[in-house]
């Protein structure tokens, strides 16, 4: 398994002014939209909000993990949102989100996106690295940080 931080790309971090969960999503698909990365902004876009029609994906302590697999695409990537400041997301513990680790990916390629669904899942269950992250201001320091669980 790889680590999450070779997942990351430090042109995909992206700090957010966003006051509702669609503003932050909406952001965070146009800034990966520029970047090139998107096959299909709409379909795109209408993947993760369809996800989250099904269940919220926050996850608690602050953290959504919205998600996409879709057709066309070779490799995983994960998207970080650092908001300035927290927006409702249905979390089932009930706290605003702040950091927003959208992954996508291939839908061809269910283990290798469950491996990372998990392996993410367990570093930020540590408070100290959630804590870390909202700390920063750098692209590159937040992958380096992943670097180092």
């Amino acid at each position: 398994m790889k680590n999450i931080s070779s997942y990351l790309d430090p042109n995909l971090i992206f700090f957010i002014d966003a006051a509702t969960r669609e503003e932050a999503l909406a952001s965070m698909i146009d800034h990966l939209d520029r970047a090139g990365r998107l096959k299909n902004r709409h379909t795109f876009y209408q993947a993760i909000l369809d996800r989250e029609q099904i269940v919220s994906t926050a996850i608690g302590m602050g953290v959504a993990i919205p998600h996409a697999k879709l057709p066309g695409y070779e490799e995983f990537f994960i998207t970080v949102g650092v908001l300035s400041k927290g927006v409702h997301w249905q979390s089932i513990d009930g706290s605003l989100v702040r950091l927003i680790f959208l992954i996508c990916g291939p839908d061809t390629k269910q283990t290798e996106y469950l491996q990372i669904l998990s392996s993410l899942t367990i570093c930020l269950k540590e408070e100290e690295l959630r804590k870390k992250i909202l700390t920063l201001n750098s692209s590159h320091d937040i992958i380096e940080l992943f670097s180092t669980f």
